[in-house]
């Protein structure tokens, strides 16, 4: 039997309709309109384009959309007073700092400066630590997703064994922290892991998010077993004509999807999740700072 492709494209949308719903339903009950931040430094054309998409989706959903947009060459004082101002703002929920930033610019620094609870991309040392010992934080957009597309195909994750690929700040470490949350055995394998085919054929569920062109190979994957995609890579396509490239994941998809129960594709898996997940996440840190209940099912 080929294996369930677990549509991220399609389940994106879905969580934005449940967005929207929880957007009208503050504004009719409370008078509250969630407000997402962005700032852009310098224009690297990925993070335009990126930040575009960020902002019509926020607009959408019903909620108020700011970006900023500043010179490459914006000093560091200048930037942390953005943030500040944005901090103090009770207009504001959610804060993002488009990544990576100039070189001259400490990103640490920047991100740290956020207030907790409106870094909707939660990146913030404090909500690092919420996270690691169990308690309520602002979860990272894409490691909410692939839990939010796990627990949908799976129901219950309660003991099964997962095996994280890759130990990443952004997605690594925090999805395994979530799926501890869920009460899954987890393992972390990465570079310097000793036979790492025996440990992911052994998992119930293998998240790739180790950033090298399809490493994982059906070869890797138990029979059955969830496999979900993380990474996005382009690659040579000479087939399409020269100078062609592709998008790949760091799963080799036709093998994988031959053995595997389920299946995140690249392009339309676990990316459309993210932004999806950063409106969740938005609408999160308008009610907690509302003192009104969580949007349910769109928070870890």
């Amino acid at each position: 039997m080929p294996a369930t492709v677990i549509d991220g494209k399609a389940f994106a949308a879905k969580v934005r309709g449940q967005v929207a719903e929880h957007v009208t339903k503050l504004k009719e009950d409370h008078g509250l309109t969630p407000g997402l931040a962005v700032v852009l430094v310098g224009e690297d054309p990925a993070s335009q384009v990126y930040v575009r998409s960020k902002g019509k989706m926020t607009v959408e959903v019903g909620m108020n959309s700011v970006e900023h947009k500043l010179d490459a060459d914006t000093s560091e004082v200048d930037l942390l007073d953005l943030i500040d101002r944005l901090n103090t703002d009770p207009t504001i929920h959610g804060i993002l700092v488009q990544l990576p930033l100039p070189e001259h610019l400490n990103e640490d620094l920047v991100i740290n400066s956020i207030d907790p609870a409106k870094d909707v991309d939660g990146f913030h040392i404090s909500n690092v630590g919420l996270l690691g010992t169990g308690q309520k934080s602002m979860v990272p957009c894409t490691p909410l997703g692939c839990l939010m597309m796990l627990r949908d195909h799976h129901g219950s994750l309660s003991g099964l064994n997962a095996v994280v690929v890759g130990r990443s700040n952004i997605v690594g470490k925090p999805m395994a922290q979530l799926l501890l949350g869920d009460s899954c055995t987890v393992t972390i394998a990465h570079s310097r892991t000793k036979d790492i085919q025996a440990i992911t054929q052994a998992a119930d569920i293998v998240v790739a998010a180790v950033g090298r062109p399809q490493m994982v190979t059906g070869a890797w994957i138990k029979p059955g077993a969830t496999v979900i995609d993380v990474g996005i890579n382009r690659i040579d396509a000479p087939e399409k004509g020269e100078g062609k490239t592709r998008l790949v994941g760091d799963c080799d998809y036709a093998s994988c999807a031959d053995v595997a129960g389920a299946i995140t594709p690249v392009p339309g898996g676990v990316g459309p999740m993210t932004i999806a997940c950063l409106l969740a996440n938005t609408v999160t840190a308008c009610c907690r700072a509302n003192g009104l209940a969580e949007p349910k099912g769109l928070t870890a």
